[in-house]
């Protein structure tokens, strides 16, 4: 008896009365919507239920860990009006599984959708078969499938060498997808034995599903079509699964096997090209990284660049005052460090200087001091500028960028005028300060640095603070190590040391004979208020120097001077008389110096006549001063017109 009989499509019916006088186990399958419409009393029998129980229940439910196989072997069927599997199993109520032969039909017409599936436990088949005589019936003949069979057993004896001595993977599958040989490379790759995959459908065991575990329809199969259209098909890049479920990436070639002009089946060779995708994955993240330090060098040579361009006032701090000793000290116990330092001090007192100072005596020296003036950036591109972003993150985007944090690395972050940060992003700093952590705009992906922070103000943060207008937790995490840079008229005795500095650099800068102070202009010199400190002194010596015929006069009372210009009508009582005067005294001098020096400006702040170029003050400061004292430029603009 043989039991592996094909079944012929059967004629569409109105009633399902008929499968239960079928004498083997039997289900009614709906394909499409994965539902048993009829199932026989032997079916009931072979797993330990009624039929009735069965209806209306989904097939996939019987084989529930076979469910892509039974989905493929349905499809096949619908595919070619029939099937046949030995490679299912199904389980009885009582616990035990019974090893299936499943022979299918598709019933009704070519639109149906009904399979009929007779199911017969393998244990009870009373006769031994030959292990393709599925084919027998499938191709019309056990003659014509001996000569089939016994084609490809030769191929196999011709190429045995070469079969066992190649790498790729190898093996034969006749025309309806069975699997005829495979080289040792091939079970090495697949994890299944020879013997287990001899006259199994290859494309059920091996490659039921995609990667991403979507059923791979038999009829998109390119193996399948080699032999369909007697045409070889090359596949790059495709997935093969092994017997213990997991999966592999391969490439393959599937060559048709012809008999007198007819495909009888193919050869496919096939190759795991997991280490090629890893390579090409490392070569490309190398690539990427390569990539980034690369722009990461460029901008550090920019910047680096630009840093070089700028004129910087101090190579090394100048002074021998108690006030310039102190700091001295405070930048000697703190540079060797990483603690984060907060410079406090009025405008043009050298602030940077000092931090120039702690980053060069550190451990960081050999790496980037990185400066941010707050005060000069756009509010919309903060973060960008702190934490760069990445192509397309926002209109304008046109590459990635990196950020300051991000080219600071290893290295020292020097955030200027701080206090200017605007509130809404005084957390995100706060973060990356805590956990030395960010994200660029526009990505996902959160990047590491090893950054100190040194940060530098005019302005008063504690009582920002107070005012809620400065967040108090990142004024702490900043202010772990305060140091106040002294203004020049609290450190009157290193003017003269400062002015001879400064005079020897102009002379050489303007291509001027060396001029020499005289204790006189000294004297005159610490007679002066100097509101913009050290800068202040600079821009002073520079125009002298300009302006000399052979020596300096330094009458800062003088026609020419910009020092009076500044000053000259502030009335005689409030000029410096060698008397102490109390803080509100000083703050009005002030208010009354930066008044004069807009009306002399017209209401001007930026610009080479500007009042902040008046002041030797940066413009930011100065608007920020006016600001603060509730000053408005505008009213001396409006005067003067």
């Amino acid at each position: 008896m043989n039991t592996e009989t094909t079944i012929a499509p059967i004629a569409p019916i109105s009633t399902t009365s008929w499968i239960d006088h079928l004498p083997e186990a039997a289900l009614l399958v709906d394909a499409a919507r994965d539902l048993i419409l009829a199932a026989n009393s032997a079916m009931g029998r072979m797993i330990g239920t009624d039929r009735q129980s069965l209806t209306d229940t989904p097939c996939t439910h019987l084989f529930a860990d076979q469910r892509p196989q039974l989905i493929t072997f349905t499809e096949e069927t619908l595919f070619r009006s029939h099937g046949w599997s030995r490679d299912f199993v199904i389980r009885h109520r009582d616990g035990h599984t019974v090893e299936l032969e499943i022979s299918s039909s598709r019933v009704g017409e070519a639109e149906s959708q009904n399979v009929l599936l007779l199911l017969r436990d393998r244990r009870h088949l009373r006769t031994l078969r030959e292990r393709h005589d599925a084919n027998h019936y499938h191709r019309g003949g056990l003659l014509e499938w001996r000569r089939v069979e016994e084609l490809f057993k030769d191929m196999e004896r011709e190429n045995q060498l070469i079969l066992h001595a190649v790498g790729e993977g190898i093996y034969g599958v006749d025309a309806e997808g069975r699997t005829t040989f495979a080289n040792p490379a091939a079970e090495r790759m697949l994890g299944w034995r020879i013997d287990e995959l001899m006259g199994r459908v290859i494309h059920r065991v091996v490659h039921h599903s995609h990667e991403d575990g979507s059923l791979y329809p038999l009829k998109e199969c390119p193996i399948y079509a080699a032999f369909r259209d007697a045409s070889v098909k090359r596949v790059g890049e495709d997935w093969f699964w092994r017997k213990d479920g997991t999966g592999f990436p391969v490439e393959y070639t599937s060559t048709p096997i012809l008999d007198n002009g007819h495909p009888v089946g193919a050869v496919v060779v096939f190759r795991d090209i997991s280490p090629r995708l890893q390579a090409q994955k490392e070569l490309q993240q190398a690539l990427e990284e390569v990539e980034s330090l690369k722009h990461r060098l460029e901008m550090e040579n920019a910047y680096l660049q630009e840093e070089l361009s700028a004129e910087y006032h101090f190579h090394e701090i100048f002074g021998q005052s108690n006030a310039i000793k102190a700091i001295v000290r405070r930048i000697g116990m703190v540079a060797p460090t990483d603690a984060n330092v907060l410079i406090t001090g009025e405008s043009g007192t050298g602030k940077e200087l000092i931090a120039r100072a702690i980053h060069q005596s550190s451990t960081r020296r050999d790496r980037p001091l990185i400066r941010v003036n707050c005060a000069a950036i756009p509010k919309d591109l903060f973060e960008s500028e702190f934490f760069g972003h990445i192509k397309g993150a926002f209109t304008g985007a046109v590459s990635d960028r990196v950020g300051r944090f991000e080219l600071a690395d290893g290295g020292t972050l020097f955030l200027d005028e701080v206090g200017e940060i605007p509130p809404e992003l005084q957390g995100k700093l706060l973060r990356v300060l805590q956990d030395q952590q960010f994200e660029r705009v526009g990505e996902n992906r959160t990047r590491a640095v090893d950054v100190r922070v040194i940060a530098a103000t005019n302005r008063d943060l504690k009582s920002e603070v107070q005012q809620k207008t400065f967040r108090e937790d990142l004024y702490f995490r900043l202010n772990v190590f305060p140091i106040e840079s002294v203004p020049l008229r609290r450190r009157l005795e290193d003017i003269p040391i400062l002015a001879q500095e400064f005079l020897n650099r102009a002379c050489q800068k303007f291509n001027r004979p060396t001029l020499a102070l005289r204790e006189r202009d000294v004297e005159t010199l610490k007679a002066y208020h100097w509101p913009g400190n050290v800068r202040e002194l600079e821009n002073v010596i520079e125009r002298q120097v300009i302006t000399a015929d052979g020596r300096l006069d330094l009458d800062l009372q003088g026609p020419d001077s910009t020092a009076r210009s500044t000053s000259e009508h502030i009335p005689p009582a409030r000029h410096f008389n060698g008397e102490l005067m109390t803080e509100q005294e000083l703050r009005e001098l002030e208010k009354q110096n930066l008044r004069q020096a807009l009306k002399i400006s017209g209401g001007r702040v930026f610009g080479d006549d500007g009042a902040a170029a008046l002041l030797g003050v940066k413009p930011t400061t100065l608007s920020s001063r006016l600001k603060k004292l509730k000053i408005e430029p505008r009213q001396f603009q409006s005067r003067d017109e």
